[in-house]
């Protein structure tokens, strides 16, 4: 029976339910589980929650700040070292569509004639087979330690995962993976790391090893998040700012549309692209110099300094200077050949593509002066009618989204619900969240309205059919928690394999 031996739960039921879970892991109905542990050894146990994008968004990638509340709903870690250097990786969430519980690997495979493996082969490794493919976001913490810290692994490891952040509705299910494991294999191996690093570090496990151009938003919000308040982060590329309070009148909650939500899908990544040509679309109308590889020089205009990112850019400046002169959209094998590239380090341009470029520019600059309200106003939440304005704030992104593509029909709906039960139901605002395209829908609401946000979703099952899940409630991020010791008090008679 393993009892905690150094840490404490924080009283969260998943983590209680968890170790009960270990407990029983010889009838578990995953074979692989069964002997995944050995009983005389120590486990170490870690936990990382989803987010609830309030405001941001998409315009993380070009600097914009975002407002992220970690959520109730989490994915929790246990770890135990190998004494081979071998991975054995269990999952025990829910897998779909032929999707495998189990993966194991060799450590010597994330090496090449004795050197860390390059990240495109490291991709190519975990694509070749798609009933395992998800391992990619546990097994990239062994191979980013060894590429960006020198790490060195003289054991394997054992890893046993459980989330309740369902995948596919934007709430960042990949991230709170990352982080969980992250967090666990830095533990185990005694790899300090401050968390605003590591919230990098599973950035490039999604962006390097699994192939998903994602901003850093969603893995500071998992690692760094408090419960209960808005992570405050300006995504230059990441400045933690102060955390912004919710006032206890008021209160965020999000509901899923039912319509799938990847970050790899085509109209996210394009969208990004378009954001990014834009970008250097501007630079040159502005005559600045630009450089045709992944990295550019400082820009500047009328004593204000962009620094490389779109948010920069006052949406009056954008306006007046630049905003005339973007086309609507512009073929890939054109912008390479008179551009070369772009600035961003985890997205190709298609030759063959064609992509929307006034729009996917002018949502970041809009975007960042549409959040700094927003959290300005969040800090005076006693002004006349500034509740009004956050919602109205959170309706004008949701636009944007669906100006950019972005948008579906499910968050459609949802929002046009919240936006008729109003004011007068204590509903005061809602947008779509995350990369778009589906997902969850965030809602603002007096602190009192958790029955407008029920009716809301009950409407929304008589028109599709589909029981959308209510996200509700907060919890802390992977470094406010912890780590967990267990010990099994009860001696075996033999080793697990």
């Amino acid at each position: 029976m393993y009892q905690i031996a150094q840490g404490t739960t924080h009283g969260l039921e998943d983590v209680k339910h968890f170790i009960d879970i270990i407990n029983t892991l010889g009838q578990n109905s995953v074979p692989e589980a069964r002997s995944l542990f050995d009983p005389e050894h120590e486990i170490l146990v870690t936990r990382a929650p989803g987010r609830l994008d309030v405001m941001g968004g998409i315009a993380d990638y070009s600097g914009s700040l975002v407002l992220q509340l970690p959520l109730k709903e989490a994915t929790v870690a246990a770890i135990q070292l190998n004494p081979n250097r071998r991975l054995r990786i269990v999952s025990l969430s829910p897998k779909e569509n032929g999707r495998s519980p189990h993966f194991e690997m060799a450590l010597d495979d994330f090496e090449e004639a004795g050197s860390p493996l390059d990240y495109q082969s490291a991709q190519k490794y975990f694509r070749k087979n798609a009933a395992t493919a998800w391992a990619a976001y546990a097994a990239g913490a062994f191979l980013v330690l060894l590429k960006e810290k020198n790490a060195r692994f003289k054991n394997g490891a054992r890893i046993l995962i459980y989330s309740k952040v369902p995948e596919g509705k934007g709430v960042s299910s990949s991230a709170a993976l990352e982080v969980a494991v992250m967090a666990a294999v830095t533990a185990a191996f005694k790899i300090k790391i401050p968390p605003p690093e590591l919230a990098v570090l599973c950035q490039k496990v999604e962006n390097l090893v699994v192939g998903a151009p994602c901003g850093i938003m969603d893995q500071m919000a998992s690692a760094c998040g408090k419960a209960g308040q808005l992570l405050s982060l300006l995504c230059q590329p990441a400045i933690l700012q102060e955390p912004v309070g919710i006032p206890n009148h008021i209160s965020f909650w999000g509901i899923d549309s039912g319509v799938s939500h990847s970050v790899v899908g085509a109209d996210y990544t394009s969208v990004r692209v378009g954001a990014f040509m834009g970008y250097r679309l501007i630079a040159g109308l502005a005559g600045l110099v630009v450089s045709s590889g992944k990295h550019e020089q400082q820009v500047c205009i009328n004593d204000t300094k962009w620094n490389g990112y779109l948010a920069n850019i006052t949406p009056s400046v954008y306006e007046h200077y630049y905003a005339a002169h973007l086309p609507d959209e512009i073929n890939g094998s054109s912008f390479i050949e008179r551009y070369q590239g772009t600035t961003d380090e985890v997205t190709e341009i298609k030759p063959d593509g064609v992509y929307k470029i006034a729009r996917p520019t002018t949502h970041p600059i809009y975007e960042h002066f549409r959040v700094r309200t927003f959290a300005e106003l969040l800090q005076n939440p006693k002004r006349e009618r500034a509740l009004e304005q956050l919602g109205e704030l959170m309706y004008q992104s949701h636009g944007s989204y669906s100006a950019c593509g972005l948008g579906s029909e499910g968050t459609d709906r949802l929002v046009e619900h919240a936006r008729r039960l109003g004011p007068k139901k204590g509903i005061f605002g809602a947008k779509i969240t995350g990369g778009g395209s589906g997902g969850t829908v965030a809602l603002l609401g007096e602190a009192n309205a958790y029955q407008s946000i029920v009716e809301i979703g009950e409407r929304y099952a008589e028109e599709t059919n589909h029981e959308p899940q209510i996200f509700s409630g907060s919890s802390m991020g992977a470094d406010d928690f912890g780590r967990l010791i267990l010990k099994n008090t009860i001696q075996p008679r033999f080793t697990n394999p």
